[in-house]
């Protein structure tokens, strides 16, 4: 006998369908999985097996071939040991004859048959949904972040034995605790720029880079604070929006990273990779390609401390996903291509030592090994950071000052102001929402500055050797400058301070 029933697989972030088929045959016992499985897949059917048994059912006595359609696309994870276990119990007529084709399972199972919670729910809830599903089957622990979804009903069930009772409509779905939190809020234990004393500079970088989602590298010597600019970075960022947390949450999900109680991430992402981490943690990577650091922080902030100490190589995969908002993975069975708009802060020693310039402490290194720890970072990744900030030591003035600093969100608000302005802008524009993101076709159109910050640009660009890459960065912080101040048009004060923040050209340049 044949039984049908469908399912979905997770392919980067999103899902696709995929029909499993179960024929039970006449010969000698045997289970055989065809269509492409991979390594959980195939165990499932010794997980299959002893589910049904210790379910209170039987594993038919002849040759079990299961068949994940389609059969040229490979499949991976273990979502899959559920509609197998109902294909087999169909087939066999274990179960009454029902209608399998209005609905979707997924579930991984338990040599006890209990289902256990899954990679990638959302995902494979989007596909159920697109795909027209009157109903899905999924584990309990999965159940608030399913429903997320709206417009499919929610089947949660915790054993073999609950599923069976749904399908054949013997009890009620287990009734949610609370529903999903559908309200974006921010963190209530946030740090907050209120904490940061001194440093006006950099807090006034902060600001502009967080309006416009631009690049930033600070540079100043051990304790400057220069990490705790960094890690309150995202409380200057506006609050995620509906659709910036479906895929952050579609992320985290897949990456299983998502909290236990499994509604929307509402946060901005702050990922903080230790300088350790290889290539693959950064981009993503292995057999079936999850997502790195860079995706991770997708609409939120990477931000690598030490910056230089980090290996070549791993700093290199950045150039892609700077550039372009997302990583592509190839491998020789599937290429999955996963988000990664993210905001780079990073912090770095202005030399080995970290004591360059400092007015107390004596520098110790030669300009040689200076120059040689500088190289660690290559031009090409050099040219796409927008904004090279000096971070110095705080006198003791700073420290003590009794004055009240400016909090997070007084600085959110006029952030918030500036990215309205740029996504009115940008309307149309996919998946550009910040000058960042800008094309050259945008910046011919949006980025003119007036006669006097045209003589400015050039006289800079003469002096300090921009590339081209660089100078269209100048003009996108230009803008940003401008939209802070609710300007149409840059002025030269604006492309002044764009010019400014980028204070590690003056050292590259062989005459400096």
């Amino acid at each position: 006998m044949l039984s049908r029933i469908r399912s979905a697989a997770v392919l980067g972030i999103d899902a696709y369908p995929v029909e499993v088929e179960v024929d039970l045959a006449p010969g000698l016992p045997s289970f055989t999985t065809v269509g492409l499985p991979h390594g959980a897949v195939k165990e499932g059917r010794e997980r299959v097996a002893a589910a049904i048994v210790n379910s209170g059912f039987e594993v038919p006595l002849k040759r079990i071939i299961a068949n994940l359609a389609p059969a040229d696309v490979p499949k991976a994870g273990s979502a899959f040991d559920l509609p197998i276990a109902v294909g087999i119990l169909a087939a066999s007529g274990q179960i009454k004859p029902i209608d399998l084709a209005g609905g979707l399972c997924f579930g991984e199972l338990g040599l006890e048959g209990d289902l256990r919670p899954l990679r990638g729910t959302l995902s494979l809830v989007s596909c159920a949904k697109q795909v027209g599903a009157e109903w899905i089957v999924l584990p309990e622990p999965n159940q608030r972040e399913g429903a997320l979804v709206d417009g499919v009903r929610i089947l949660g069930a915790r054993t073999l034995r609950d599923v069976v009772a749904h399908l054949e409509g013997r009890s009620e779905p287990i009734p949610r605790s609370d529903e999903p939190q559908s309200v974006v809020t921010r963190p209530v234990d946030e740090a907050d720029f209120a904490e940061v004393r001194g440093q006006r500079a950099a807090k006034r970088a902060l600001e502009v880079a967080a309006a416009g989602g631009h690049n930033l590298l600070m540079v100043g010597p051990p304790g400057s604070g220069k990490t705790m600019l960094a890690r309150r970075l995202p409380s200057l960022l506006p609050s995620l929006d509906a659709e910036e947390a479906l895929e952050v949450t579609k992320i985290h999900s897949v990456a299983g990273l998502l909290p236990a109680w499994g509604g929307l991430v509402t946060a901005r992402p702050f990922r903080a990779p230790h300088h350790t981490v290889s290539d693959a943690g950064m981009s993503g990577g292995g057999q079936h390609p999850r997502p790195g650091e860079v995706s991770l922080a997708h609409h939120g902030v990477l931000f690598l401390d030490e910056l230089l100490e980090f290996r070549r190589n791993v700093l290199e995969v950045l150039r892609q996903p700077l550039e372009d908002g997302h990583v592509t993975l190839s491998r020789a069975a599937v290429s999955v291509n996963y988000p990664a708009r993210f905001m780079l802060a990073a912090a770095m020693n202005p030399c080995p030592c970290g004591f360059l310039d400092d007015p107390v402490k004596a520098c110790l290194c030669s300009p040689d090994r200076i120059r040689s720890y500088r190289a660690r970072l290559s031009g090409p990744l050099y040219d796409r950071i927008d904004f090279h900030v000096s971070v110095p030591a705080l006198a003791w003035q700073d420290l003590a000052d009794p004055a009240p600093v400016e909090s997070s969100a007084a600085v959110r608000a006029r952030v918030d102001a500036a990215r309205l302005r740029q996504r009115a802008r940008l309307r149309g524009r996919r998946g550009a929402r910040t000058n960042a993101y800008l094309q050259a076709r945008d910046i011919d159109r949006w980025c003119r500055p007036d006669a006097e910050g045209r003589r400015l640009l050039e006289a800079a660009m003469h002096r300090l050797g921009w590339s081209a890459r660089a100078y269209a960065r100048v003009l996108k912080v230009a803008r940003t400058v401008a939209d802070l101040e609710a300007a149409d048009v840059i002025r030269a004060p604006h492309v002044a301070e764009a010019v400014q923040y980028r204070i590690l050209d003056r050292s590259r340049r062989p005459d400096a």
